[in-house]
């Protein structure tokens, strides 16, 4: 078998991903909310404060990236940082008034395209869909820094001259 865009899953789920970045941005543009903020949107919502590192975990990127988009949402007035009093060290992260002002719309947004990428799919498929990502998910979850498998048996080995998209 000859791995191509149309069969790898990583490719198709990647151009999805970027698919629904793109119109996110469009959609957002007007509110000034970037997709990146999105994670820390939504774990702050309702007046929750956490940690940096708490953040950082919650949305599953590295420390530098979490610092650097915490600086972008403070710049652009959507997030503040405050010393955390038990932990000189660390920092306390909350919204500010003006972003959660936004998470109805954002949500509203989100929802939006979440419809319109579903469409093509009834009520089972959708199900069965998000159920399978769930699973998609965590089998890449529990692999997470792990050594990749060489000749495992589920596909062709790295180095046997196929390429991956």
């Amino acid at each position: 078998m000859t791995l191509t865009r149309e069969t790898s899953a990583g490719y198709m789920t990647n151009w999805a991903a970027r698919l629904f970045t793109r119109e996110l941005e469009r959609q957002l543009a007007p509110t000034g909310i970037a997709p990146a903020y999105m994670p820390i949107l939504f774990a702050l919502a309702g007046g929750r404060v956490m940690t940096q590192k708490a953040l950082a975990q919650r949305a599953a990127v590295e420390q530098p990236t979490m610092a650097q988009t915490l600086k972008r949402m403070e710049r652009d007035g959507f997030a503040v940082r405050r010393p955390d009093p038990d932990d000189k060290r660390s920092a306390l992260v909350s919204l500010t008034p003006k972003a959660a002002a936004l998470i109805e719309t954002v949500e509203t947004v989100v929802t939006r395209i979440n419809a319109v990428a579903l469409a093509p799919l009834d009520g089972a498929e959708r199900e069965l869909f998000l159920a399978l990502m769930h699973r998609i998910v965590g089998a890449l979850e529990e692999r997470d820094g792990q050594e990749p498998p060489l000749g495992d048996g589920q596909g062709p080995a790295l180095g046997d001259g196929e390429s991956r998209p």
